[in-house]
């Protein structure tokens, strides 16, 4: 491919906030230089993977993945830790434990009804499935043709990206989770994550208490 689509199509997939589908990168290469350009949703596939190997021989921190789908930039597995502590001290987008708790459930079940999931969670989730629908993690996805037909859930696009999957079945087995789970450096990020939610609590409850003494 030729050089000039080699760095069009880089910097298409690196100005998206979002996965861009090579579909609308062979649309936006057609939209500005013709129609009759000869360029394939399976050519920018190859020219993403000439990419990657540049980004390899020059020992770059970041490479392009496959997410939701489509194509975005993101720093490699081996700087995770570094970038994982500098995103644990953004706390509006953090799930918590409960909402992470439902949404592997979702995951791993859908499409699964409210009752099916509390079932198994052992709570009521109104209050998760709300918050999860305000974030776009889950949606609606049908009815179950069961008794009283109940809303069915699924995960969406927006759950994919949020955990950089480009599909649900990039989804860890129950064995890999279970190492996961035993690995050193998750275990040391989790403490950091958990040690920065307690003293967010603990200035969160100060701050309302001083909320209160000065107004009385």
């Amino acid at each position: 491919m030729d050089n000039i689509y080699l760095n069009i199509i880089e910097a298409l997939i690196f100005s998206s906030d979002d996965p861009i589908p090579s579909a609308e990168i062979v649309k936006a290469i057609k939209g500005i230089d013709g129609e009759e350009i000869q360029i394939s949703n399976d050519e920018v596939e190859l020219a993403v993977d000439d990419l990657n190997k540049k980004y390899v021989e020059q020992n770059v921190a970041f490479h392009i993945v496959r997410i939701a789908s489509g194509f975005l930039f993101a720093t490699k597995p081996e700087y995770a830790k570094y970038v994982g502590y500098l995103s644990s001290e953004k706390s509006k987008r953090r799930l918590s434990q409960a909402a992470l708790e439902t949404l592997a459930i979702i995951a791993y079940k859908q499409p699964i009804t409210k009752p099916e999931l509390e079932s198994i969670r052992g709570v009521n989730s109104d209050y998760i499935l709300s918050t999860l629908l305000e974030k776009n993690l889950i949606a609606i996805s049908g009815r179950a043709e069961t008794i009283g037909r109940p809303l069915l859930y699924s995960t969406t696009d927006e759950f994919l990206k949020y955990f950089g999957l480009n599909k649900l079945s990039d989804l860890p087995k129950p064995r890999e989770i279970d190492e996961i789970m035993k690995d050193e450096d998750f275990l040391e990020q989790r403490q950091k994550i958990m040690m920065n939610i307690i003293e967010e609590t603990v200035e969160n409850e100060s701050n309302e208490e001083q909320n209160n003494i000065d107004e009385t």
